[in-house]
């Protein structure tokens, strides 16, 4: 069943977090519906630009009501992650999302707060959910490349007034994490004491984390014996810190790079120990399996297992 992000964070919040996805392909989505199911978690599916660009929009849309018919106890949300206004407002217009992002982060702050409210006004007529984001986050993933002195982390104070002035939903913000597979390179972590005076200041309010990808080393070791060439001083986000940062207020945790460095393992050990086998149909369904193994891991890591029906109950 489709609901509201907003569903999810009332009842999270504080005791466990929603795993956000990233897709592109049939086989994350049906692997990620099928994980959903069994482990009875919610979850965001998100789409990315690079993805709609990829695979359209409507296209990915229609693989996700597809996967929701075939899978009937599936809780899920759609979410357009990390859009720009000509997304956001395609995808409101669709009708199909329940959340949109607007990412103004790299712009000064009142800029940041002008084009938020843009959104926030088109969506919020609609019931539909605004996710902004404040700080900017280095790294590179899809179209997103910030070099690590452009790191900036989001500051308390101006974190209460941004929501204040723009009525987002909810807000991502940089603490330390960054997209891609290299987010602890010469930094110390999640600054927890940047997301207690957030929360302290922002009481109840749902704080998302991009980034949150932990960059399994042994999948690393795994893809570069089958011939790929990933940089071993690789770090992701400890496990630890993950379920301590949900104590502070963070509801919704992005993952992408994980399931990337999934994809490229099954399928580089597939060319690698079968090189006389061409079917695409194979490495798919060992992606499928291993992905919903991973999700099923990860909803157990963020305490969000068993707690969909909990949601239906109070929707």
């Amino acid at each position: 069943m489709i609901l509201s992000p907003d569903s999810f964070y009332k009842d999270c919040y504080g005791k466990y977090a929603i795993a956000a996805v990233n897709v592109f392909t049939m086989e994350q989505i049906h692997a990620l519906f099928r994980a959903g199911q069994k482990a009875n978690s919610p979850f965001i599916i998100q789409i990315t630009p690079a993805a709609r660009n990829y695979a359209k929009s409507n296209i990915l849309i229609s693989i996700i009501e597809a996967a929701a018919d075939l899978y009937p106890k599936a809780v899920f949300s759609i979410h357009l992650d990390h859009g720009d206004e000509e997304h956001a407002f395609d995808a409101i217009a669709s009708n199909k999302y329940n959340s949109v992002m607007i990412d103004a982060s790299h712009d000064d702050f009142n800029t940041n707060v002008k084009r938020t409210k843009l959104v926030v006004e088109k969506a919020h007529k609609k019931n539909i959910m605004v996710e902004a984001e404040l700080g900017i986050l280095s790294g590179k993933e899809d179209d997103i490349s910030i070099d690590e002195k452009f790191a900036k982390y989001t500051n308390p104070d101006e974190a209460q007034s941004f929501v204040k002035e723009t009525s987002c939903d909810s807000l991502a913000v940089a603490v330390g994490t960054s997209h891609g597979a290299y987010k602890f390179q010469g930094v110390e972590g999640i600054q927890f004491s940047i997301l207690e005076d957030i929360q302290r200041r922002l009481p109840n309010f749902p704080i998302v984390l991009h980034g949150g990808s932990a960059v399994n080393l042994e999948e690393i070791k795994r893809i570069n014996l089958s011939g790929g060439n990933l940089d071993n001083g690789t770090a992701g986000v400890p496990s630890d810190e993950i379920v301590k940062a949900i104590n502070y207020g963070v509801c919704k945790i992005n993952i992408a790079t994980d399931l990337r460095l999934l994809w490229a393992r099954v399928h580089r050990e597939f060319f690698k120990n079968s090189p006389k086998l061409f079917d695409p149909v194979i490495p798919g369904k060992k992606y499928i399996e291993e992905f919903e193994k991973f999700m099923i891991k990860k909803f157990d890591l963020l305490g969000s297992f068993d707690k969909a029906n909990q949601i239906l109950l109070n929707n």
